[in-house]
């Protein structure tokens, strides 16, 4: 099963997805695992990494991946439950990872990562819930990058919450199911 939960920022879609994980680890007997794609690259968001970290607590294994999560979901196994936390996190990592090159080749290379993400979750024999931000809501940037990056967020969510069983959006702490293969 593959839940996908998005939402804004401090919109409460982290802490509900912690939750979502938690119970379905509980009810069925197994781990919950926490795959962390931030990267603590100023004191600020070192600061938010220990904070999540402090409120998860330490029932929760932890697999920091960054970049590789298509290879990293193959090694996933239905012993476990999964929380990938966060996708526009990791898709800024691939941006970051070739941001020297032109802008066509970020674009093909943002593709085929997430051409190969959904693949890869198209496979995984596990339960998985996924954070994302949904930030396709507001103005358009004024830059290229950003808008690159803004963009391939809105096309990762879309083909993410294809492949996905379940989405959940949540706003203002609330969720809202928009979409439920199992009902």
């Amino acid at each position: 099963m593959i839940h996908l939960v998005l939402g804004g920022a401090r919109s409460g879609k982290s802490r509900f997805a912690e939750q979502q994980t938690l119970e379905l680890s509980v009810i069925q007997g197994k781990q919950a695992v926490y795959i962390a794609t931030a990267t603590a690259i100023d004191p600020e968001m070192d600061n938010r990494i220990a904070q999540h970290q402090s409120d998860r607590g330490d029932s929760w294994q932890l697999i920091e991946c960054p970049l590789f999560l298509a290879d990293t979901l193959g090694e996933f196994d239905n012993n476990d439950v999964y929380l990938l936390d966060c996708l526009t996190l990791w898709l800024n990592n691939q941006l970051y990872a070739v941001h020297e090159e032109s802008r066509d080749q970020q674009a093909q290379h943002l593709q085929t990562e997430i051409d190969k993400l959904a693949t890869s979750l198209t496979s995984v024999n596990a339960d998985i819930v996924i954070v994302s931000n949904e930030i396709g809501l507001g103005v358009i940037p004024m830059g290229e990058s950003t808008r690159l990056y803004v963009d391939y967020c809105g096309w990762l969510n879309q083909k993410v919450a294809e492949v996905s069983d379940k989405v959940t959006l949540v706003t203002a702490g609330i969720p809202l199911c928009i979409k439920s293969n199992n009902e």
